[in-house]
């Protein structure tokens, strides 16, 4: 296995909207290289020109940016073993099909998907492997020359060897495949194009990786890239074979593997929602790996310190959002209130803010910021939190409505509206006349502030309710105690 200065790669295909699976893998390679002191290539693989894109290409790179996952050697960045698209590499791999045929690593197979059918149906009734039977391996020129006459075109296949292949994986330990589980494989298809099987390996010699790092769904094919790579350093393209370990799955809901077809798996999803780049990496590396038995929440410097693979549990990992929400709500607490204040920009603006833009007052906001700070478990609240400060009436949620303004409120809201309208318009004042209020009526503050925070925030739910009031004003909070009561009436 490879020796020297650690080099992993991150190679995602530009199809659809990144997922957390993606960055969690990309989060343990970049953990990994940071560690070590060490290289972290980006490397896109577009070689299927059916479903990549320019647009999903230019959100991966954004999405690492947007995470802090930097990267050595890649897109933007450049290094010794560019181009790193492997849509611009085909010369190479070209190249390199053509040496395996001709050391007789590889050949040609001329099998028609039916033949290939007919005998996978026979074997499994044999009860015999069904992959590929090595019908082509030693065709004669003479066999190869009618087949090329009948119109057959051919793929090229790799030429697996006939004996046990073992490696220790980093995360599972030895493993061996037998030839009979592991036959040989296609590198190009039919029309010349290379197959990832091909592309993926070459690069990684290329670019002399030393450590592959990736999911446990890419597991079988690694004694096949195994062999490859025997065959690329007996051509002189490899100089070492690559130490692997494979990554545990990512379960959703029932047991099932989160794909990105599921609605949570979906970066774009958290960066909407308002999840800081750091609690979500930190959940992220959660899910298969823990810094210690009794702390979850930790720093992005803390994780490269600490960072291990053979610390990765084998195990699937269950993704919980509530967990999850849970991190970044930690992480956002841990934001000095400058720096918080900041990250909640987008959302107090169009297109998130309810508000008119000159309706917004930055030193109310400021205010408040260290109350909402403690609340909030993705930064999106931030909007529901303060609209009552800047809208001119606030967003009456019905439920809320329904749950504290039941028939009788009225007359709690008219007393508690006298005391409040007497009071000095402190925190501590305010909270005196609510709770002056509700001892008439026989109820203690977390009752008789109910209805009161309805009538001027809209919600039951929010910001610390004296605070609020004293931001808002003393007319504005009358007239919105007004204004319920008169609805209360009607």
């Amino acid at each position: 296995m490879a020796n020297g200065p650690v080099r992993v790669r991150f190679c995602p295909s530009p199809t659809g909207n990144p997922h957390v699976g993606l960055v969690r893998t990309a989060l343990f390679n970049w953990a990994f290289a940071r560690h070590h002191g060490g290289t972290l290539v980006f490397r896109i693989e577009d070689t299927d020109a059916a479903r990549d894109s320019e647009e999903s290409y230019a959100q991966l790179l954004d999405s690492m940016r947007w995470l802090g996952l930097d990267w050595d050697e890649g897109p933007e960045v450049g290094g010794p073993h560019a181009p790193y698209r492997q849509s611009q590499r085909m010369d190479l791999y070209r190249d390199t099909a053509q040496r395996l045929l001709a050391a007789g690593h590889a050949y040609h197979c001329y099998c028609t998907t039916e033949e290939l059918d007919a005998r996978r149906e026979a074997a499994r009734a044999a009860g015999r492997p069904s992959g590929y039977d090595g019908h082509c391996r030693d065709l004669t020129a003479e066999r190869k020359a009618e087949y090329e006459a009948e119109g057959r075109t051919s793929i090229v296949r790799f030429r697996m060897p006939d004996e046990p292949i073992t490696f220790t994986d980093l995360v599972r330990g030895e493993l061996t495949f037998t030839p009979e589980n592991v036959p040989d494989y296609a590198i190009v298809r039919a029309n010349g194009a290379p197959l990832y099987t091909l592309v993926n390996p070459v690069d990684d010699a290329l670019m002399e990786i030393t450590h592959v790092l990736r999911g446990e769904d890419l597991l079988s094919s690694t004694p096949r890239q195994i062999a490859l790579y025997k065959a690329l350093i007996e051509l002189g393209i490899a100089k070492d074979i690559p130490a692997f370990g494979h990554l545990p799955y990512v379960m959703g809901e029932g047991n099932k593997k989160l794909s990105k077809r599921d609605p949570q798996s979906s970066l774009n999803l958290y960066r909407e929602r308002g999840f800081l780049p750091e609690g979500l990496l930190n959940y992220l590396s959660l899910l298969g790996w823990s810094l210690a038995a009794d702390r979850d929440i930790f720093t992005r410097d803390e994780l490269v310190a600490a960072f291990d693979i053979a610390d990765v549990n084998a195990n699937p990992a269950r993704f919980d959002l509530k967990k999850a929400e849970a991190i970044n709500a930690d992480h956002i607490r841990l934001l000095d209130v400058k720096t918080f204040i900041e990250a909640c920009g987008p959302w107090l603006k169009a297109p998130y803010a309810p508000w008119q833009p000159e309706s917004f007052d930055a030193a109310a906001f400021e205010a408040l910021a260290p109350l909402a700070q403690t609340r909030l478990t993705v930064l999106s609240d931030i909007t529901a939190n303060v609209d009552f400060l800047f809208l001119d009436e606030p967003v009456r949620d019905e439920a809320s409505w329904a749950k504290a303004m039941k028939p009788g409120t009225d007359a709690l809201l008219e007393t508690a509206r006298t005391k409040i309208a007497e009071a000095e318009w402190t925190t501590e004042s305010l909270k005196n006349a609510v709770l002056a209020a509700g001892e008439e009526h026989g109820l203690k503050l977390g009752k008789a502030q109910a209805p009161v925070r309805v009538a001027v925030t809209g919600r039951t739910v929010g910001l610390p309710l004296f605070e609020s009031l004293e931001l808002l004003g003393r007319d504005r909070t009358l007239s919105r105690i007004d204004a319920a009561l008169a609805a209360l009436r009607s």
